[in-house]
């Protein structure tokens, strides 16, 4: 099992272009829809835990998936898979910085890679949004913190920690008034 999970996140590090988004993407695809190991609901929550973590969001999300599927080692082992190949890629393009700086073959192939990511990346944003507002105060939640982080510029501490406050008074007042259950 661990040696499966180092392998997959190898493949996630190695194939996967545009950073930590487009990786949660292969890994909805791989884990929510093909293989059924986590649901959507779940993704989202390794997510926002490991986007408000220091570190890498997706790092954490690593560790979080592993450590889920087959203890402190799978974590390990999620870890080190998906950063081996970014990490022999960065040696070598420090390496001849110098020489790749100028080259207009790295640069266009650069410019097609960020171009073919974006779809990618969208859509595991709309699939998270999705699973993330299933009652329609979610929506007013969100439209306010993107308010006050835009627009005042609240630090996205006080963010998490009012969208955390917020949620468990909607999630209380859904239960009790309303008998339905929103973890669902």
């Amino acid at each position: 099992m661990i040696w499966r999970l180092y392998l997959q996140f190898l493949k996630f590090g190695a194939f996967t272009f545009g950073g930590g988004w487009s990786i949660v993407a292969q890994m909805k695809e791989l884990y929510v829809e093909r293989e059924k190991n986590i649901t959507d609901e779940e993704l989202l929550d390794m997510t926002s835990i490991g986007r408000s973590l220091p570190g890498t969001m997706i790092g954490n999300i690593a560790m979080f998936y592993g450590h889920r599927q087959a203890g402190f080692f799978g974590g390990v082992a999620c870890m080190f898979g998906m950063i081996t190949v970014p990490m022999i890629v960065l040696i070598a393009i420090t390496t001849f910085y110098t020489a790749f700086q100028s080259n207009i073959w790295v640069a266009s192939a650069m410019k097609g890679v960020r171009t073919a990511v974006a779809p990618v990346i969208l859509s595991a944003l709309m699939g998270m949004v999705k699973s993330a507002f299933k009652i329609p105060p979610c929506f007013v939640i969100a439209l306010a913190m993107f308010i006050l982080f835009f627009f005042f510029n609240v630090s996205c501490v006080w963010l998490v920690v009012i969208g955390a406050v917020l949620g468990l008074i909607m999630c209380e007042y859904y239960e009790r008034r309303r008998g339905i259950d929103v973890t669902a």
